[in-house]
């Protein structure tokens, strides 16, 4: 079968980045799919993560002032599919543009969208009127431009309440990106958090939470990794809050599962979420998560007091409360890790690919009907 994604770039070290790499390799080297990616502007790729070497990269340069970008835009896709000849396109593109592509393309061959971030990643408390009101719109537009799909793929049961009206909605959740065969020991004096520096990630909010427990425990370091964003100031707010000895500040790295491997708790801090993907990375190393339950991704995935812990989305009280028994009770952080390595099985590549694999073929036999 011939695949094709459309998505804006696979140079970079997010969470979509990686999760396209773990799908597609998979697709190319376990069940045979003949994979195709069209990127925006790279015609020399440089994935930050690793694809299989049976995928076939393409590039599409798109520049200029709004007009002439769309129209670049239109003009690449329609060139490279036909090239490319499709038998099915999925489109991993979070922006507006993205949905126009039924619109592009045509109906002839089945389309999926897969959608890998909460709306709420546009709106923010503080934004006028004027913005939150220009944000709605679009939001009504998106909502229009969806039904067009052939599928529209979320990755949660919470997504669902933010595109319910949908009637060609599906849940498919990312896969692991790593599963080692052992697991952290939990006894290194280590948290981790992973994610790039922004609103989204909540860094702030985590570090007033660890002002908080570093009241009851000692000697204990927190990890964060992720681009580093100066305007976002943490640093600064590390230093007012009396915490700069015990919290360190780190670039994205691609031995990422080694630094899980190497902590004896994960956090996750973020207002809002598309899944979660380092929290499936985490539970894979053996490390008890403790988590906001904000939309959305956590609740699907942390089986609270089983192998982690939900609290209030933006309690930091209740964050640091939680950070502080996991670090206290020893007892209670092995046996939520050993249920952490086990219970995120249900991710592995060989359990949520199939369902990939399944929808791909019925799209297509419908198509043909």
């Amino acid at each position: 079968m011939n695949l094709l994604y459309i998505t804006n770039g696979i140079n970079g070290a997010g969470g979509l980045e990686r999760v396209l790499a773990v799908k597609a390799s998979y697709l190319a080297d376990e069940l045979g799919y003949e994979v195709h990616i069209l990127s925006l502007n790279e015609p020399q790729p440089q994935p930050f993560y690793g694809f299989s070497s049976k995928l076939q990269f393409h590039s599409c340069e798109v520049k200029g002032n709004p007009f002439e970008y769309i129209f670049s835009y239109i003009k690449s896709i329609k060139r490279i599919v036909d090239i490319i000849k499709p038998d099915i396109i999925s489109v991993c593109d979070d922006g507006l543009k993205g949905f126009f592509t039924p619109m592009i393309l045509g109906k002839n061959k089945p389309i999926i969208y897969e959608r890998h971030v909460s709306k709420a990643i546009e709106m923010h408390e503080h934004f006028s009127w004027i913005k939150k009101g220009s944000i709605f719109l679009k939001w009504n537009l998106m909502s229009f431009l969806a039904k067009k799909f052939d599928a529209f793929v979320v990755l949660t049961n919470g997504n669902i309440q933010e595109w319910k009206h949908l009637k060609n909605l599906h849940v498919i959740p990312n896969p692991l990106s790593f599963y080692p065969n052992g697991s952290s020991t939990l006894q290194n004096k280590k948290v981790i958090a992973v994610g790039k520096q922004g609103y989204q990630k909540g860094y702030d909010l985590l570090l007033q939470a660890w002002q908080k427990a570093t009241i009851d425990i000692e000697d204990w370091k927190l990890e964060i990794y992720g681009k580093i964003e100066p305007q976002e100031k943490l640093i600064e707010l590390a230093d007012q809050l009396g915490i700069s000895e015990s919290v360190a500040f780190f670039s994205p790295t691609q031995q990422i599962e080694e630094k899980y491997l190497d902590a004896s708790l994960f956090v996750l801090s973020s207002r809002f979420e598309g899944f979660g993907m380092v929290l499936i990375e985490a539970m894979a190393c053996g490390l008890p998560c403790v988590s906001f339950d904000c939309p959305h991704g956590p609740a699907d995935i942390i089986r609270h007091e089983e192998d982690g812990i939900l609290v209030k989305a933006e309690d930091v009280n209740a964050l640091a409360a939680s950070i502080i028994r996991l670090i206290q009770d020893e007892e209670l952080r092995i046996k939520m890790g050993a249920n952490a390595h086990e219970n995120v099985k249900r991710y592995l590549s060989e359990n949520v690919l199939p369902q990939w694999d399944t929808l791909f073929k019925r799209l297509i036999a419908e198509k043909q009907e």
